[in-house]
């Protein structure tokens, strides 16, 4: 802590000193009967009375006449105090008072010289004593890793962090009523497991003392909304929270929320078609349009249609025609050639995948749908009839990352558990055999889903980076001296 952030502290101790002497509660209790900011704008009229609860953001003194602006969650709303006309005691509290203070007044609506509406305050009363000042006298946090490690600052400082992370609470709102419209019924399923299953991710591990066993927490939440499928659900959604203990990245948080949805008797092509009107009405809902600007000055145009490419050919457009017919060596080659570095001894698939990857997932701004993945990249997903080679999914990318897979899913036990035994080796304890065991009693074909929610935000709001979308995202410890 600097000297002079102390010095202002000891200030403010002095005055929460001073107040208690007035017989003031510097953490009073409730204001009850308050609008919003929004609220009052909204329903303004000359004159009308209102109560308005907030932190006060701004003061100009200008003798007898003082202008304050207290915000809310909603935005900021101007005060007019004549000191003159405050009660002595209220006059007394308002000396004392600094920016950060949080504040209920009672007055009328009106509208200055200047034409901004504002409220002429007849009554004041603090509600709590701010005891350290706001960052940089007000003009925000500037600096990213403080932004995120002091939220609570970040929020009241940073209009642009507010409105990232309202829309992140409004787009899981809007989410959640869209499927609900569709009849799809909203359900929890376990975060910690006994087996992490439903994605190829390295997890968290726990223990369970009292019941003497590992557990871990989620990767995905697959098996278990699979199994409300065999129950009879038949179209079933979860907003939940997985952990993968990976990398941290522009793109990726250890802890992280995901939509996954199953609809029995659709595939994927019905879930295509269902992820593309909710992003496009979750779009037009909270940002206005289609066109969304994006941090880097590139403009992400969601208008429709959506094309729907299969892997093969994307992959071949950006590659060479020929690649498919190259070998190994070949295929090595050609990536190199393509600005890629390749690590040793990877196989064919493992060399066209990281070209999928950075020339196709890593170049496409606007919505493509890819379909008919190979089938060795996804053991969950049913195989293609007329090419068994490949499966019956599509990966929707958009913002140069993929936001959405969707599968018409396995519902074959005996093929699905052997796709187990191959995806994990000599692993066997990793399969989750209670899943395969449900798999028995009868699946119904179904499409299934999968929508990162923080990607989506990110996207919608402009944003570079998930952390500006995750009201917490995972730091380091901060360092403290000994």
């Amino acid at each position: 802590m600097s000297e002079d952030v102390s010095s202002l502290m000891a200030i403010r101790r002095q005055k929460l000193a001073q107040l208690r002497e007035l017989g003031v509660d510097p953490f009073g209790g409730p204001f009850p009967g308050t609008e919003s900011t929004a609220e009052i704008r909204a329903r303004w009229e000359e004159g009308r009375r209102v109560r308005l609860a907030g932190r006060m953001v701004s003061h100009r003194d200008m003798g007898k006449s003082q202008f304050l602006h207290l915000q809310d969650r909603a935005g900021r709303l101007q005060i007019y105090v004549q000191k003159p006309a405050l009660p002595e005691k209220e006059l007394a509290i308002f000396n004392l008072l600094d920016l950060g203070d949080i504040l209920g007044v009672e007055g009328t609506l009106f509208l200055t010289k200047t034409g901004e509406p504002s409220v002429r305050v007849e009554s004041l009363t603090l509600l709590t004593k701010a005891l350290a000042p706001l960052p940089d006298k007000w003009h925000g946090l500037v600096d990213t890793e403080t932004r995120h490690r002091h939220r609570h600052l970040d929020l009241i400082s940073n209009e642009n962090s507010r409105k990232a992370l309202d829309l992140r609470i409004r787009l899981v709102r809007y989410m959640r009523e869209f499927l609900q419209g569709k009849d799809f019924t909203e359900v929890e399923t376990p975060m910690m497991q006994t087996v992490a299953g439903g994605a190829a991710a390295e997890p968290f591990s726990t223990r369970h003392h009292a019941m003497g066993m590992d557990l871990f927490l989620r990767i995905a939440p697959e098996l278990y909304l699979k199994r409300l499928l065999v129950g009879g659900m038949e179209k079933v959604f979860e907003i939940n929270r997985n952990f993968r203990n990976e990398g941290i990245s522009r793109k990726h948080n250890p802890e992280f929320t995901m939509l996954e949805a199953y609809w029995a008797y659709s595939d994927y092509l019905g879930m295509a078609t269902l992820v593309e009107e909710m992003i496009r009405g979750a779009a037009q809902e909270l940002t206005g349009g289609l066109k969304i600007m994006q941090s880097d000055g590139s403009e992400l145009d969601l208008s429709p249609p959506w094309p729907r490419k299969k892997y093969r050919d994307a992959v071949a457009e950006v590659a060479g025609a020929d690649w498919f017919a190259l070998n190994r060596e070949g295929m090595e080659k050609r990536a190199v050639e393509l600005g890629l570095e390749m690590e040793p001894g990877l196989a064919a698939l493992e060399i066209t995948q990281k070209v999928y990857e950075k020339k196709v997932e890593g170049q496409a701004l606007n919505p493509v749908f890819i379909t008919h993945l190979p089938a060795e990249l996804v053991p969950l997903a049913r195989l293609n009839r007329e090419d068994p080679t490949v499966v019956d999914v599509y990966e929707l990318i958009m913002g140069r990352q993929e936001i959405s897979p969707g599968y018409s899913e396995m519902n074959d036990p005996l093929v699905q558990a052997e796709r187990f035994r191959h995806q994990v080796g000599e692993h066997t304890q990793k399969v989750d055999t209670e899943f395969l065991e449900a798999l028995e009693h009868g699946m119904p074909p179904a499409g299934g889903l999968g929508l990162g929610v923080d990607r989506l935000a990110m996207l919608l709001s402009g944003v570079d980076s998930i952390r500006e979308v995750i009201f917490f995202p995972l730091l380091r410890p901060r360092e403290t001296s000994a």
